[in-house]
């Protein structure tokens, strides 16, 4: 599902280039939950945007779903994250003016797909993440693990082949934490999705079927 050979990534800073990534190679099966695990700095965050298609490699190759993202020109790379790739931020990312139901709605309703049939699936993601007698609430009234259980039903919603989560505990406390690693190694077993979750927590390594450790850019062997 997702595989990167022999990839760097070099910034500027400044005038000084830096490698944020050199030499990484992984291959990750689909239907995998791979835990990617480092310090701050080591790397991990540039490594899912190159997954996610928001950034390309200075050098070596990424393929997503079969596709090598650097022969990709733009409207393709934003079909392929629009259609196959699912995103869950530290963050959570929801949209103030919004209720639960429409925000997990919302990327399925940019496709321009029928309501009836948006909403029907919202229901039943909302059934999945086990809010759904909070559909009409919004996102000011849920608490931490409420939020971010939102973003991953939001992340499901459009049916993608590779769900990425960039340090979705990050914000919470260890119990709800472990709540919501518990619930995406649930759904990522339950719907054959791929999951790719960076983070720095050493126990989020148990909750995944492998791990891969990135130290300043590159795999720890």
């Amino acid at each position: 599902m997702v595989r990167l050979e022999r990839v760097g990534k070099l910034y500027t800073r400044g005038s000084q280039p830096v490698w944020a990534l050199r030499d990484v190679t992984i291959h990750i099966p689909r239907g995998e939950f791979h835990v990617v695990m480092g310090p701050s700095g080591s790397g991990k965050s540039t490594l899912l945007h190159l997954m996610a298609t928001l950034d390309l490699p200075t050098e070596g190759t990424v393929w997503i779903d079969g596709r090598a993202t650097g022969k990709c020109s733009d409207a393709e790379l934003t079909r392929l994250r629009r259609d196959h790739v699912g995103l869950v931020f530290q963050a959570f990312n929801l949209l103030p003016y919004l209720t639960v139901r429409e925000n997990i709605a919302l990327p399925r309703l940019l496709q321009h797909r029928s309501p009836k049939q948006v909403f029907g699936d919202v229901d039943a993601l909302l059934d999945a993440v086990g809010l759904a007698s909070r559909a009409q609430h919004w996102p000011h009234e849920l608490s931490g693990g409420e939020a971010q259980r939102v973003a991953i039903a939001r992340a499901l919603i459009t049916k993608p082949s590779l769900v990425l989560a960039d340090e979705p505990t990050g914000n919470l406390d260890s119990i709800r934490g472990r709540e919501i690693l518990t619930l995406i190694s649930r759904l990522t077993t339950a719907s054959g999705v791929t999951t790719v979750l960076v983070t720095h927590d050493p126990d989020a390594a148990k909750f995944g079927h492998r791990a891969t450790h990135i130290i300043d850019g590159r795999i720890d062997r």
